[in-house]
């Protein structure tokens, strides 16, 4: 079985695309990252994310249950963790990463060609700005951080197997697919 795993700077439309690639294979499953940040909206534990109290995240990392992980910011972890993909895997489905730079990093260097890894750029610093606040979920000191993180996030690029640029939708999700079915084989739609 194979993985892709997908980075990107917050607000380049990663989770698009990741949502458009499981619409479009059958085979793949999504890999639920563990945080120790607080539920968001209407996010669900054990759906969108595992939420850990920082006590039990770091326990959790102590005593090697996770894949790998980071201090994405300060005093905020994500990790994977290892059971996620032997879950899928013993399903006999190729697994589906949401992953920080960094952790999309170090899988490539844990799973060698086993993953794709896949880093989705947005057309500039400027739209990915305007994503950020047209969104409405972050406040200004938010906003800050992740455009500060997002330069030097931005020039680890050349580290991935493909570097996605997110401006136009379609001809990105197009690429993806083409990418992805090159990658894992072809496989039946879930619509077929």
């Amino acid at each position: 079985m194979k993985a892709i795993a997908f980075s990107a700077p917050s607000g380049a439309g990663k989770t698009t695309l990741v949502h458009r690639l499981m619409g479009h294979r059958a085979d793949l499953a999504f890999s639920i990252s563990a945080t120790n940040r607080p539920l968001r909206g209407q996010e669900v534990n054990g759906a969108d994310y595992y939420f850990f109290s920082t006590e039990e995240f770091l326990s959790r990392a102590e005593q090697g249950e996770f894949l790998e992980w980071e201090e994405v910011y300060s005093g905020r972890y994500y990790g994977t963790l290892k059971t996620e993909i032997e879950r899928h895997w013993k399903r006999q489905r190729h697994i589906l990463f949401d992953v920080d730079v960094e952790g999309g990093l170090r899988l490539k260097e844990l799973l060698g060609d086993q993953v794709l890894t896949v880093f989705v750029r947005p057309p500039s610093l400027e739209v990915l700005e305007q994503r950020l606040r047209a969104r409405g979920t972050d406040s200004e000191a938010d906003i800050e951080r992740r455009m500060s993180k997002a330069g030097a996030e931005m020039k680890l690029a050349s580290g991935f197997d493909l570097e996605l640029v997110n401006g136009d939708l379609e001809k990105a999700t197009s690429e993806l697919f083409h990418w992805a079915d090159g990658f894992l084989g072809k496989a039946e739609s879930p619509a077929e």
